[in-house]
């Protein structure tokens, strides 16, 4: 493993070189075909994963059935971190959602890691108000916003996640899947494509298959903050 993927990872990047060195050594490298539960909620768990290729999405199930998609991660992301912490049942489940490599850093080395290096603790408090504060977002669209504004939100979060930026213009390159923008959204796929069309018949986002362009993301983020 390249140390140059976990320069990308938050709570590693104070490290130096050497540092990192030491880290890579401990991880052990995992495949997750697409699809492939890679963490059950309520689970037990001691091992911190970090995405080196393609992508997971964390979910819960709410009380009449429904899977609530909490976020999609990307390449430099990381979880599993709570159990870690406090030695508790996973909070989440994840699921990959293309096929996957995924590097494994088992509890016992991790907790050695926060005693040998304190910035990585810094980091991590960072990281984790940073979850908090986003969660606090989705949450109040969630409960306050109607259908469309959901939509977009979702979408908002999309663009600040793993959007490419160009001046005030905005690509996400790979939108999730219909169902799984409906499992952000708290919605349904119909709903997902009758607003998507109304906002590329409004001009505030052109598709191109799974590609998503949102020309004025300044305004589109004002219209549904």
């Amino acid at each position: 493993m390249d140390i140059s993927l976990l320069k990308r990872v938050p709570i590693f990047s104070l490290l130096n070189d050497s540092e990192l060195e030491k880290i890579r050594d401990l991880c052990v490298t995992q495949h997750y075909e697409k699809d492939r539960i890679i963490l059950i909620e309520e689970e037990s768990g001691n091992t911190l994963f970090i995405i080196q290729r393609g992508r997971v999405k964390v979910s819960r199930i709410s009380d009449d059935g429904r899977e609530v998609i909490l976020s999609i991660l990307h390449p430099g992301d990381f979880f599993g971190e709570l159990s870690l912490i406090d030695g508790k049942a996973r909070s989440a489940s994840v699921t990959a959602i293309e096929d996957s490599e995924i590097f494994l850093l088992r509890r016992g080395d991790f907790i050695g890691l926060l005693e040998d290096y304190p910035q990585i603790s810094i980091s991590l408090l960072k990281e984790l108000a940073a979850r908090i504060r986003k969660s606090d977002t989705q949450i109040k669209s969630l409960s306050l916003q109607d259908a469309m504004g959901r939509v977009a939100s979702s979408l908002i979060m999309l663009a600040q996640d793993s959007g490419r930026s160009l001046k005030n213009q905005v690509v996400i390159p790979k939108i999730p899947l219909q169902q799984d923008l409906a499992n952000m959204a708290g919605t349904s796929r119909e709903t997902i494509s009758r607003v998507f069309r109304y906002f590329e018949d409004e001009k505030l986002i052109e598709r191109a298959g799974r590609k998503i362009t949102i020309p004025d993301f300044m305004r589109f983020r004002k219209m549904f903050a």
